[in-house]
């Protein structure tokens, strides 16, 4: 469904009428791959807020079919035109709430973070934004404000290749036995908890907890644990396939930067971890298996230069996304649309 009228512009840039298909192109951005699929604009002066907004359909099927749409020459100058692109193609970013890493709201007007908070020299693993959290986002964007010198690419990954490299039995178990996310807050690692929850009440965040599912536990010293079962595999609402969408590798010990991961378990059990994962019976889950997953999903990712002004848009349940280590300035900003919840998409 189209807003009912089209978002006010945001520079001087001219913008053409952008009732005509032609006046865009779409090509795999990597030769013989379908992921990401490049949108480029076939003549100058395309706004990139005003063509989204009369082609969200196009842009809907498309997406769903490739599960990331890059948006590259629009001339997307800065966060302000950012922000009309997603109110336009997606009706509004939302509020980072339930946080796991470490971001920088960019202005208080917008729902626009910086990408992870992470020092440059660190990898980050594959993930799906959120697929840890009852509530997630269906759609994700990114926007490259400033590419680094060397290295920062956003590798790619479609989840439902993910799910045909995992073993049947391991994904068989995750199906029935689902998987605990237990997290830890107040004890010198990860994040505080009024940070996650961006509050400093503590009635606030039991009724957030509530109302999604999740079990709180207050440790003496103002620290707090929460546990909450969710799915391995859930069934995409637009889509109809099954995927494998969840934070059971993410989130679990052996996938911590090495130079942390020692530390950490040599300090804390694995239930008292800043973060970490079981089945959802409780039980560990075995490493041979996490290394599996790990492979699985490294096996499935490709990767492409940033150019500034690029504006990237995932299916954030059919297209995983890391980050590669840099060099120089990097700013790549971030933004969340269409919050679904999980339990709703559960394979029975």
């Amino acid at each position: 469904m189209k807003p009912t009228k089209p978002p006010i512009g945001t520079g001087a840039r001219k913008t053409i009428s952008a009732g005509q298909p032609e006046l865009v192109t779409f090509d795999p951005l990597i030769e013989q791959g379908s992921l990401p699929l490049a949108c480029k604009p076939a003549v100058a002066g395309v706004s990139l807020a005003d063509w989204g907004w009369q082609h969200r359909e196009q842009i809907e099927s498309r997406l769903c079919r490739h599960g990331a749409v890059l948006f590259r020459g629009f001339g997307v100058a800065d966060v302000a035109e950012f922000n009309a692109c997603i109110d336009a193609i997606s009706g509004g970013a939302l509020q980072y709430l339930f946080r796991a890493s470490p971001r920088t709201q960019i202005d208080k007007s917008f729902n626009i973070y910086t990408s992870t908070d992470y020092p440059a020299d660190e990898k980050i693993f594959p993930h799906n934004e959120h697929s840890y959290s009852p509530v997630f986002p269906l759609r994700l964007y990114f926007y490259c404000d400033t590419p680094a010198a060397t290295g920062g690419e956003t590798p790619l990954g479609d989840t439902r290749s993910l799910l045909r490299r995992i073993d049947p039995e391991v994904r068989d178990q995750f199906a029935r036995k689902k998987i605990m996310y237990v997290r830890n807050y107040g004890d010198g690692m990860g994040l505080p908890w009024q940070t996650v929850f961006q509050t400093q009440d503590r009635q606030e965040v039991e009724a957030y907890c509530r109302g999604v599912g999740i079990q709180v536990e207050w440790k003496s010293g103002d620290r707090l644990r929460t546990r909450q079962i969710g799915p391995a595999i859930v069934r995409h609402p637009r889509t109809g396939e099954a995927v494998w969408f969840n934070h059971g590798t993410f989130f679990h010990w052996l996938s911590l930067p090495e130079k942390v991961r020692d530390g950490l378990r040599a300090e804390f059990s694995e239930k008292d971890l800043p973060q970490n994962t079981f089945y959802g019976d409780g039980a560990p889950i075995e490493n041979e298996v996490i290394l599996h997953l790990q492979d699985a999903y490294r096996r499935s990712m490709v990767e492409f230069p940033w150019e500034k002004g690029d504006v990237l848009l995932l299916d954030n349940m059919l297209t995983l996304h890391a980050r590669n280590e840099f060099t120089g300035y990097r700013r790549i900003l971030t933004a969340m649309a269409e919050a679904f919840r999980s339990a709703e998409l559960e394979i029975d």
